[in-house]
């Protein structure tokens, strides 16, 4: 599975999860740390741990391991790294505080309309 598609494949679990505001964000070219951000928010800390849990379970079922999680017992943002694609679900409020999407500005963003549903 290369980047993109485990990049396609996280956003498309997070959305059929119900998180809101999914965006993935190629960083390639722009650093070393990997090739895409996957970002997304939930309402409450369960939804956050839910929505972690969701793609920790799916991506363990096809053999993909997370290099490492970050911030699951707050659950205010965790990170899940692997490797070349690092998730990230925030709660609302902790996006808009640590406003990533704003700091990656000038990074192109992954067409994900053939992954996520209309609402």
């Amino acid at each position: 599975m290369t980047a993109l598609e485990l990049a396609k494949k996280v956003a498309a679990l997070l959305d059929a999860k119900k998180a809101k505001d999914v965006e993935a964000i190629d960083i390639n070219g722009l650093t070393t740390i990997g090739d895409y951000f996957v970002v997304a928010s939930g309402s409450s800390t369960s939804q956050t741990k839910a929505l972690a849990d969701e793609v920790e379970e799916k991506l363990s079922q096809l053999g993909v391991e997370p290099k490492r999680v970050e911030g699951y017992n707050s659950a205010a943002w965790i990170l899940l790294d692997y490797s070349d694609v690092i998730v990230h679900v925030f709660l609302e409020e902790a996006r808009e505080f640590y406003s990533l999407d704003r700091l990656w500005a000038d990074a192109p963003r992954v067409d994900l309309s053939d992954v996520l549903t209309q609402d």
